[in-house]
């Protein structure tokens, strides 16, 4: 298609709402949404306002844009920061980003047409990206847990991630302590977790099967001094039966008696009948700090 034709469909575009404008632009360029690729596109503008001013932007950050389907929200960010990379599985959605960034010339866009958990082997990023950047995406929801442990625990650590996750997902994430699982103490171990605002289900098209929630996370580096890979084998096997007490749980997965659980138990200031759930990320701190010279 000539750049006049696109042009004229660009003009018709002005006066449409988001929905009429993203079906129009599949359409235009063939694009049929994959639900197995999570192509949920949002078409609710206060979302999008929503991401925004959750992300705490300024003019000097770089970004790191997952999922940038159509490119609505790829635009928006532009205008703000100085630097987005947009990762775009697709092929074809991808090819579509670079089309409509050239006609409408927005020049601090880098796509790369890639799978974002391959990150650390990407080639073709700008250079000193990696550093202090923050992260805006729209993530497959299938690819939540190992997207989180990827940026989080890995050598590209950014300085947030502002998420368009399942609204249950994002819930378990920011749970306190009663509610807690692995996944919120992996999360909170590396950052300050907050839901920014529910999105419906009703804000896509086509429509999830289940409703969103926007998540930041705001990284830290509190507890870099403890030993990783035995905190979280000591958090594993604690979470090991949510139904059981955490000494029965221990004791089970470290091999050693629940009398000697219960002493460390008491050291860290814990009751001997406490279940895993029922701890802070502060809690399993000092229960680790007690229990991790054995």
């Amino acid at each position: 298609m000539g750049f006049g034709n696109y042009f004229f469909i660009v003009f018709r575009l002005t006066s449409m709402n988001l929905l009429e404008e993203t079906k129009q632009l599949c359409n235009l360029y063939h694009v049929k949404p994959t639900r197995s690729r999570g192509q949920n596109f949002l078409i609710t503008p206060q979302v999008y306002d929503q991401v925004i001013a959750g992300a705490g932007l300024k003019s000097t950050d770089k970004v790191l844009e997952v999922g940038p389907g159509l490119g609505f929200l790829t635009f928006r960010l532009a205008e703000i920061v100085k630097e987005v990379v947009a990762v775009e599985l697709d092929r074809g959605l991808s090819e579509v980003l670079r089309t409509r960034l050239e006609i409408k010339e927005v020049k601090n866009v880098h796509v790369i047409q890639n799978n974002i958990l391959d990150f650390a082997t990407f080639k073709n990023l700008p250079k000193g990206f990696t550093d202090n950047y923050k992260i805006v995406a729209n993530l497959p929801y299938n690819i939540t847990s190992i997207f989180l442990r990827k940026f989080l625990e890995g050598d590209f650590k950014p300085t947030s991630l502002t998420l368009m996750l399942q609204k249950e997902v994002a819930e378990r994430i920011v749970a306190r302590p009663g509610d807690m699982s692995l996944l919120a103490l992996s999360v909170q171990f590396f950052a300050e977790a907050k839901i920014i605002a529910p999105v419906a289900k009703h804000d896509f098209w086509p429509a999830p099967a289940v409703d969103s929630a926007i998540i930041h996370l705001k990284t830290h580096d509190k507890n870099k001094s403890i030993d990783q890979k035995f905190f979280f084998r000591l958090a594993k096997i604690g979470f090991s039966s949510k139904r059981k007490m955490l000494k029965n749980n221990l004791s089970a997965g470290l091999k050693i008696t629940t009398e000697e659980v219960q002493k460390y138990l008491t050291a860290a200031n814990l009751p001997a009948t406490c279940r895993p759930q029922e701890l802070s990320l502060e809690e399993w701190i000092r229960l680790y700090r007690m229990i991790s010279n054995i």
